[in-house]
């Protein structure tokens, strides 16, 4: 790796195989691209939520079993798409880093882009569900009627409104808050984006109609949310840190072998945090689509994910009570 590459990179730690040797390398030289066109980062995001979102278009036209080789393109392109906007997404986060051109809206858009991705993906797989669905019902012994179909319908409905909030949601909102605190031992607070809500309310009650347009202060209140539901969920590390506060006052004071001590037991975790993230949760939905089961997709991300979320979680958790107690 080039010192301008790795330049970019949050940490070498907090990426996957796939992602440091593969897509990485590819976007940065779409944001030395971007750079040069002086391409606003923030821009590139949005592109990115575009042009997932078209994506759903076509995932709710794929079916190789009611449509053949057409079917089967659609998929292609879908997958495609939102293939690109994980590489714009990606790309966004090295732009910034390259340039400097880092802002508290980029990191608040970061965080949006995969649900303006999958929001109208899952819509399009419901709607998927509703025109063909021999499969399923052929499965489950279903008389394929009017009514059956909308009984099922709302049912998949109901499971993927699960899927995105308990499942999607929280899933990516954990593994987006486990990176940003390893980073926060690795590098200390300049090197990470490790944000409170305590501090986001803070910024929000200080922004006004006539200082800051309507969408910023919408997407800041959002944000707001968005910290206070992940610490919600990790209440031993808030312990921690409240600890390490009344201990030694100033984050950038707490002592190097508390950090690395912290560092080495959050590596392993980090493995399989990043398995909630973009290219492992993918990998299924592409699976299930092409093998015309999309439902599956979101019993997937129930039962299968939801497993995963709740080791990774618990795993960081029980480390930091013990690192708590300690102090």
């Amino acid at each position: 790796m080039t010192e301008g590459f790795k330049a970019t990179l949050k940490s070498s730690e907090t990426e996957d195989w796939l992602d440091l040797h593969v897509i990485r390398p590819f976007c940065y030289y779409c944001a030395l691209a971007f750079n040069k066109f002086d391409v606003h980062p923030n821009t590139v995001t949005i592109w990115s939520m575009i042009i997932g979102a078209a994506s759903a278009f076509f995932f709710a036209c794929g079916s190789f079993y009611y449509s053949g080789t057409w079917g089967v393109m659609m998929n292609v392109i879908a997958i495609f798409l939102l293939m690109i906007a994980d590489i714009f997404d990606c790309t966004d986060g090295q732009l910034a880093r390259m340039t400097g051109k880092k802002s508290r809206m980029g990191r608040i858009l970061d965080g949006v882009a995969g649900f303006a991705w999958f929001i109208p993906i899952y819509h399009a797989l419901v709607y998927r569900f509703y025109l063909h669905h021999d499969i399923e019902f052929a499965w489950l012994g279903i008389e394929n009627t009017e009514q059956n179909t909308i009984i099922a319908t709302v049912i998949v409905y109901i499971l993927g409104v699960i899927s995105g909030i308990a499942g999607l949601a929280g899933q990516q909102r954990l593994a987006d808050y486990y990176i940003q605190v390893h980073l926060f031992f690795l590098k200390g607070e300049k090197g990470s984006e490790l944000d409170n809500s305590k501090r986001q309310q803070e910024i929000y009650d200080q922004m006004t109609p006539e200082t800051h347009q309507w969408a910023e202060r919408y997407f800041q209140k959002s944000y707001i949310d968005y910290t206070k539901k992940q610490e919600k969920v990790t209440p031993q590390f808030q312990r921690l840190m409240q600890k390490l506060r009344e201990k030694f006052g100033a984050t950038e004071n707490i002592p190097e072998n508390i950090r690395k001590e912290f560092h080495d037991k959050s590596l392993p975790v980090i493995f399989w945090n990043g398995l909630l993230t973009f290219n492992f949760r993918s990998f299924w939905l592409f699976l299930f689509c092409l093998l015309d089961v999309p439902v599956m997709n979101f019993l997937w991300e129930i039962v299968g994910m939801g497993l995963l979320y709740l080791y990774v979680n618990r795993r960081h958790e029980n480390f930091c009570k013990k690192i708590a107690d300690s102090l």
